[in-house]
């Protein structure tokens, strides 16, 4: 009887021993996963996305050695009073707005500083869309035509053979994936969760096999869509996404502060919403996409892309909000007027006739509520018709 306990004791403390190595071993994948987990909670929230790289593995985007470039001060602009309701009611963390090239209104709100780097969530499909424009002038992607395929073939058998890069920029692949952030179940926290534990976005991209329509015939906004384009422009450029960004776009910009992205477990960067930037940052784009793709004299991203890609093109619903060649335009855009929009309130709004350009950065956990995209456009219209 000795013995059976004396062999029993060594056996837990065996165990015991084992499950404290995996705990070891998995501790940072175990903390990710705590974090996606806690990353929308309403007291985390907002520190949470102004510090995504606690919570993910990342890779910097280098800023390059340019100087900053000047975002010059202009006359303060009192915001009207139904902004400042919505503001508060949204619970937007930073707000920016730019008149004729100069800040005529900047606040940080929450807690927040002028020094954080916040998350874009989607806000980042529209920098992967400069980068296309970018490519296929030089000629590294022959035609928005082209099946994605024969630029990343890893996707040759997946619901993306057949679907060309026109249709993912449009949202039109026909892809089947659950965008329900409400539900754990769903498509795009199941890819939260392969983020978070360091598995392959790649991996995740190709391992989709259902249609919801053939490609081209319906919109629907599918995120791992612009995955697919980013793996597409990896193979077609033989470049990593940060350092082709940073090379092409973020450098010749002058920002204030080094971007970094989101990665997955190989390093992959993660292309539909990982990008994070200080809301100066943001509005330097923004300012470059408003003037037709120059920025201090230089032709950084296409003018016809810029023309082509910010215009109504996809078979949206009549009545609904629009879409091009990923950036949004009102259901009744102006010419001229269109925005980058990502999840939880985060915003890039152009108005060209008004020569605005306004950068909203938010935590707003009630984003899906109805109504709550039209008063924020309502919000935005509002407060470049002040200017």
């Amino acid at each position: 009887m000795r013995n059976i306990l004396k062999w029993a004791g060594r056996i837990l403390l065996a165990l015991i021993l084992a499950a404290a190595a995996v705990g070891l071993w998995k501790r940072e994948e175990i903390a990710r996963l705590w974090a996606v987990n806690t990353l929308f909670s309403e007291g985390r929230i907002v520190a949470n996305f102004s510090g995504m790289e606690r919570a993910f593995l990342t890779v910097p985007v280098p800023r390059g050695d340019a100087p900053v470039s000047d975002l010059p001060q202009g006359t303060d602009v009192a915001l009207p009073e139904d902004v400042t309701a919505w503001a508060e009611a949204r619970n937007v963390t930073s707000l920016l707005v730019l008149h004729e090239g100069r800040v005529v209104h900047e606040s940080y709100r929450l807690g927040t500083t002028a020094q954080d780097r916040r998350i874009s969530w989607s806000v980042a499909k529209s920098f992967l869309a400069s980068l296309i424009g970018i490519s296929l002038e030089r000629g590294e992607i022959a035609t928005l035509d082209d099946p994605v395929t024969k630029y990343a073939p890893r996707l040759a058998g997946s619901a993306y053979d057949g679907v060309t890069l026109r249709q993912l920029l449009q949202m039109t692949s026909g892809v089947a994936f659950d965008e329900d952030y409400l539900d754990y179940h769903s498509d795009i926290n199941r890819m939260g969760r392969v983020l978070a534990l360091g598995g392959s976005m790649d991996g995740f991209a190709a391992g989709l096999s259902a249609r919801a329509a053939p490609p081209g015939t319906r919109w629907k906004y599918v995120s791992i869509d612009t995955h697919a384009l980013a793996m597409a422009l990896r193979g077609a450029t033989g470049r990593a996404l940060p350092g082709l960004l940073s090379e092409r776009i973020i450098a010749p910009l002058g920002l204030g502060a080094e971007p970094y992205y989101i990665t997955d477990g190989e390093g992959v960067a993660f292309a539909l919403g990982g990008l994070n930037l200080t809301t100066r940052d943001y509005a330097r784009f923004g300012l470059m996409v408003a003037r037709m793709g120059r920025h201090n004299g230089q032709q950084i991203v296409p003018e016809a892309w810029i023309a082509a890609s910010t215009v109504p093109s996809a078979p949206t619903p009549e009545g609904a909000l629009q879409y091009g060649l990923h950036w949004w335009m009102p259901a009744d855009a102006r010419e001229g007027e269109f925005y980058a929009h990502g999840i939880y309130g985060q915003y890039i709004y152009i108005d060209r006739a008004r020569d605005a350009v306004i950068v909203v950065t938010s935590a707003d956990r009630g984003f899906r509520e109805d109504g709550v995209s039209e008063a924020n456009i309502d919000a935005l219209r509002s407060l470049a018709a002040a200017l």
